[in-house]
């Protein structure tokens, strides 16, 4: 008998474990807002409309040599952690597991869902990357081959960053010109680095709206809201590190 109480206690704290090591989407993928349904298609190049897209990336390769093309460059990470870092001075709270762990809970499976919203939204079209289309080189040249294969329109990373700035504002509403202000950079860095044009960030940013009102119906991610919001209010003197 204790053998297999002792069975059953390994076996429900691996299942206890995993969950904790790979948090979920609030949404499925049936329920996260489709893009491609409701946004145009990209321009072409040989549309008016390509004319923007030429010159903020002709704009964006002015920037790579300065202290703003440095942070573009780090802007292409898209972790749980690096996400914490960017926003925890304007948000004015130090996120991490240990001191804000709801917040950081709430971040994880936003990414995830994201993750969703950006596999269905480049499912149906594959637009050809600036620096591919230009053939010229990255400050990010790790990422390039990876990128290749993977449409342009629209962003991923845009609407990862700006959907936690979304939330992060309703959080701690008081910020929320500062939170924002990062996350629209965070999807202009994209641009910088000749990953996106800018109709790919400007489209991402309006996925990423519709996906933030979506959430708004979900009970499990209205819940860890509230949680993270009671946290925030425990923790919002805490000086940032």
């Amino acid at each position: 008998m204790k053998k297999i109480f002792a069975i059953l206690f390994v076996f429900c704290f691996a299942i206890h474990t995993a969950a904790m090591a790979e948090p979920l989407p609030f949404l499925t993928e049936d329920e996260i807002p489709a893009g491609a349904e409701f946004l145009p298609l990209p321009p072409k190049i040989t549309d008016a409309a390509f004319y923007n897209d030429w010159r903020r990336y002709e704009w964006g390769k002015t920037m790579r040599g300065t202290e703003r093309g440095q942070t573009a460059k780090e802007d292409a990470v898209h972790t749980v952690e690096y996400f914490s870092k960017i926003y925890s001075e304007p948000f004015g709270v130090h996120i991490s597991p240990e001191n804000t762990p709801e917040i950081t809970t709430l971040i994880s499976r936003l990414l995830e869902t994201t993750y969703l919203c950006n596999k269905k939204s480049k499912s149906v079209v594959m637009r050809t990357r600036p620096f591919m289309q230009f053939n010229e080189p990255t400050p990010v040249p790790e990422d390039e081959e990876k990128l290749r294969i993977n449409s342009s329109y629209p962003s991923g990373h845009t609407t990862m960053g700006w959907t936690i700035a979304l939330v992060l504002a309703e959080i701690n509403p008081a910020n929320q010109n500062a939170i924002l202000k990062r996350g629209y950079d965070y999807g202009e860095s994209r641009v910088i680095v000749g990953f996106h044009y800018q109709s790919d960030v400007d489209a991402a940013r309006i996925i990423s709206s519709a996906l933030v009102n979506r959430l708004h119906t979900n009970d499990d991610f209205l819940l860890q809201l509230a949680k993270a919001k009671q946290e925030f209010a425990g923790v919002k003197n805490t000086e940032i590190k």
